[in-house]
């Protein structure tokens, strides 16, 4: 890939290379612009750049995982958990720290590709049921969107993609386009029938999930997957969907795109008179020196509080504020998925069977709660799903007396029971108290300001939470499970990995930052299309909403360019 360029004026700049990145550099460079790509972190290329992609336990000291000297500079990003396979694809907190009023798991990769190198794949449509929300509940803002808008590039981003999955017909989880659903095992079908015979508003399936099971798809090589379930080492055979297998090379074929790592965006830069920005501001992370690139449009990407923090941090005349915000909301109505509490339990009978491979992929319940008139009705609002799976319990679990000798070699080579755990995934709301800030007073290495999150759960997700460790203890009751017990662990916001809604959409630009097209109100050659934009949080995973929006709006800007409105 071309690394720099002499020249500094480009038709359209696109800052971040992860999801939402990725999509806007394959479609803007694909549609004839020349595209500059600005990355904060490392350069990542496909293959070459995944160390431990074919890497066993026995190759990685301590069976790789990590030493408590090296975790200890990790201190917020190993919340989330990572070992010596993945490491690398993980922010240093000391080198990318910020700050938490209340604790806020930001989990971060910064690199090319960023998390779509260690997403966890699960690609779920969204339905009226999530935009008409907010109006209906009169809570935060309405969507200036249908699903009848996004739908045509929901398919459209799912045909290049790749998502395996399982047609349902369900009105509140729309059917994507399918490659063949991966099987669920003979545990998770006894939860299916289980499930079927006890309830009529409720269905299990296998995950939907970013992964070829049949074909290929273009990018760089991509086929089928291998069933390794190494997915976050990053994929030698292409078969999940990231940037660095699929967007970017796609973007890259076209000769359209520059792309330029270690290049830390600060500012949007603004012309007053015209009404337009003008392109950004970089700072060089190596060399520290300061650059100005020039764009006819700008496609902010960079993840929802990275790309808020650089609007914010565009201030003129214009924009005392921080770009785009006449409205007050930058920054505000921080929306996350809460997750890490469920139930789990054992089952006999089926000692006599195994599994084949290693799924990289679980099954999954769609939301059953407050979904139409005739739901059960309970003390919340909205609804959660759940994502589990179930799996034979290693010779760990092995009673004192096996654990040496010939015992011990018997045992080994036998699985150990089943089990089988349910987690829920809940929608959070969109509170506007729920706000980042930036630390004048504490500047990083580069002279930026320190991002600073105040946010929480509030009560509708703590009654959302009981519910579902109820109902998932129920579901296994009344599947023959035994041994049944609650699971519950302490969550923060953050915690879910899909951080959302800091410089959200609407219709009205005194309430909202952006438009039904994902333009900043104010200034509308500018586009926000990751999880900044997002107005509610749904309790699907969002990344494949992200991707039809990204593409969506990267249509309507070459389309405005074209009409000189931009």
């Amino acid at each position: 890939m071309t690394i720099e360029s002499d020249e500094n004026t480009f038709d359209a700049i696109v800052v971040g290379t992860g999801i939402s990145g990725g999509w806007a550099a394959k479609e803007l460079c694909e549609k004839g612009l020349k595209t500059l790509v600005l990355e904060r972190g490392r350069m990542v290329n496909h293959l070459t750049d995944y160390p431990t992609m074919h890497q066993d336990p026995w190759d990685i000291p301590n069976g790789g995982k990590t030493p408590a000297a090296i975790k200890a500079k990790y201190p917020k990003q190993s919340r989330w958990g990572f070992d010596e396979t993945t490491r690398h694809f993980f922010n240093k907190d000391e080198e990318h720290d910020y700050d938490e009023v209340k604790r806020f798991d930001w989990i971060r990769g910064t690199q090319v590709g960023g998390r779509s190198l260690i997403w966890g794949k699960q690609s779920y449509r969204w339905s009226d049921l999530d935009f008409e929300a907010n109006a209906k509940d009169g809570i935060g803002v309405d969507w200036p969107i249908r699903y009848k808008d996004i739908e045509p590039w929901y398919a459209y981003v799912e045909k290049h993609v790749g998502i395996s999955g399982e047609a349902l017909g369900l009105p509140q989880l729309p059917d994507s386009v399918f490659l063949k659903p991966m099987g669920l095992n003979c545990v998770e079908e006894h939860l299916k029938k289980g499930i079927a015979e006890n309830y009529d508003d409720r269905v299990l399936t296998i995950g939907r999930v970013a992964h070829i099971t049949e074909g290929t798809k273009p990018g760089a090589g991509r086929g089928t997957c291998q069933y390794r379930n190494r997915c976050k080492r990053g994929c030698p055979y292409g078969a999940y969907f990231s940037s660095n297998s699929s967007t970017l090379p796609m973007a890259e074929a076209t000769g359209n795109m520059t792309i330029r790592p270690h290049s830390i965006v600060c500012e949007v830069l603004y012309d007053k008179n015209k009404k337009r920005a003008t392109g950004v501001r970089v700072i060089d992370a190596n060399t520290k020196e300061v650059l100005e690139f020039k764009s006819k449009i700008v496609f902010l990407c960079a993840s929802s509080m990275a790309s808020t923090a650089i609007l914010m941090q565009s201030k003129s005349d214009a924009f005392p504020n921080g770009m785009g915000n006449a409205s007050g909301e930058l920054g505000h109505n921080i929306m996350d998925h809460q997750l890490g509490a469920g139930a789990s339990g054992a089952i006999d009978g089926y000692d006599d069977k195994y599994y084949k491979g290693k799924r990289p992929n679980g099954f999954y319940i769609p939301r059953f709660r407050n979904i139409n008139a005739s739901s059960e009705k309970v003390d919340f609002i909205r609804g959660y799903g759940y994502q589990g799976g179930a799996s034979r319990n290693s010779y760990g679990t092995m009673i004192a007396e096996y654990d040496y000798g010939k015992k011990l070699k018997e045992a080994i080579l036998e699985p150990g029971g089943w089990r089988i755990n349910l987690g829920g995934f809940g929608e959070v709301l969109p509170y506007h108290e729920n706000h980042m800030f930036l630390d004048y007073d504490k500047l990083d290495q580069y002279g930026l300001p320190t991002i600073v999150f105040d946010a929480e759960f509030k009560e509708n997700e703590k009654l959302m939470r009981k519910d579902w460790i109820i109902q998932a203890q129920e579901m296994l009751d009344n599947a023959g499970f035994k041994n049944v017990r609650a699971t519950s662990r302490n969550s923060f916001i953050g915690s879910g990995i899909h951080e959302m809604g800091t410089a959200r959409m609407g219709h009205n630009p005194k309430t909202s930052v952006l438009n039904k097209h994902n333009q900043v109100h104010e200034v509308p050659n500018v586009y926000v299309t990751d999880g900044a934009c997002m107005t509610s949080s749904a309790n699907q995973n969002p990344s494949l909403t992200y991707m039809a929006l990204t593409a969506r709006a990267a249509d309507h800007a070459v389309n405005e360019l074209k009409k000189r409105n931009l």
